[in-house]
């Protein structure tokens, strides 16, 4: 539909016609002047290729042209149809761990090896692209713990970062209680209902400035459900110093906030996993609709330059060739 966005100023319309009438009459009483050679000027006069037929067809171009100015000062504009913004879900944050031990190859895809921070991200952005509906936020973290991106629907940029993840952006420690506690503060200011962060490494803590179950206690505090995901063959502990998965720690974290601990051996338990994950009731949040809306204003006022450029082709006189010959034919 269309709308005007200042309709008010439609009001402006009758000006010109209001000025008019108020304007005061012309003195007509003039002495008249008698021209010689008037018809050589009436004959020159009708070299016009168009000539008015009166003074009418000039004041209804000038009245066409005013109300078309008027209209595009009212900001004319196209309004869609509401569209309901996908905004209702949760506020899913992604912690990837980028230490140097991801780049173990033990993940076996059919019968080739393949590293596990290849495996973590072809499933984790298979995982991402399903996520219609949530805001999802990514950290990476390795010695440091650094948001690469901060919640928001734009699923397919948050795919691509996790896509480009390098091993080494982030050192080749791993600290999972700075990316626990960096997670609670991106995720504190949102409903309590629908905060949820999924920690996926493969080794222990080993670089963290924060205790990673104090960061879990602040996460509970908060309403913050963690699930964590351990990758590796193999099994460890936090006494081991094996560079292992530390499953003892990363499953004290999820219980201590109402999540989940899982263990994944290959991409296919990975995969799994995320499906399980997928199974999360959303959270209805507080829905919005968007209108589309296009400006109109251009279309009035390139019409009103169209009628003022007849106009003035109208009142243009073609070149007198006629003219200039027979001067120069009397010169010669």
């Amino acid at each position: 539909m269309i709308e005007l966005s200042l309709p008010w100023l439609l009001l402006l319309a009758p000006a010109p016609l209001i000025m008019r009438l108020l304007r005061p009459a012309a003195n007509t009483d003039e002495a008249a002047i008698e021209a010689p050679f008037a018809y050589r000027w009436r004959s020159l006069s009708a070299t016009r290729r168009f000539v008015f037929k009166g003074r009418p067809t000039s004041l209804i171009l000038l009245w066409l042209i005013w109300l078309l100015l008027v209209v595009a000062s009212a900001r004319p504009q196209w309004v869609g149809e509401p569209i309901e913004l996908a905004n209702s879900g949760r506020d899913l944050m992604l912690a990837l761990d980028l230490s140097g031990s991801m780049q173990i190859e033990d993940m076996l895809v059919g019968n080739v090896a393949v590293s596990r921070i290849e495996a973590v991200k072809a499933i984790a952005s298979d995982f991402t692209q399903r996520r219609s509906g949530d805001r999802v936020g990514l950290i990476l973290f390795g010695t440091k713990a650094y948001v690469q991106a901060p919640l928001s629907f734009d699923i397919k940029t948050i795919t691509r970062f996790i896509r480009e993840a390098q091993l080494g952006f982030a050192g080749e420690d791993t600290a999972i209680g700075d990316a626990l506690g960096l997670a609670v503060k991106r995720l504190r200011e949102r409903p309590v209902e629908s905060r949820v962060l999924i920690l996926l490494t493969d080794g222990q803590d080993t670089a963290s400035t924060v205790d990673p179950m104090e960061a879990a206690a602040l996460a509970s505090e908060m309403g913050v459900k963690i699930y964590t995901i351990g990758i590796s063959r193999r099994l460890g502990n936090n006494t081991t110093g094996s560079g292992e998965v530390d499953e003892a720690l990363l499953n004290a974290v999820a219980l201590a906030t109402g999540g989940r601990y899982f263990r994944a051996r290959n991409p296919a338990e990975l995969q799994g996993i995320y499906q399980a994950l997928d199974e999360l009731e959303p959270v209805e949040q507080e829905k919005t609709t968007f209108r589309p809306v296009r400006s109109l204003s251009f279309i009035a006022i390139a019409s009103a330059l169209l009628l003022a450029l007849l106009m003035i082709l109208l009142r243009s006189p073609l070149p007198r060739l006629g003219v200039q010959r027979s001067a120069s034919t009397e010169i010669g």
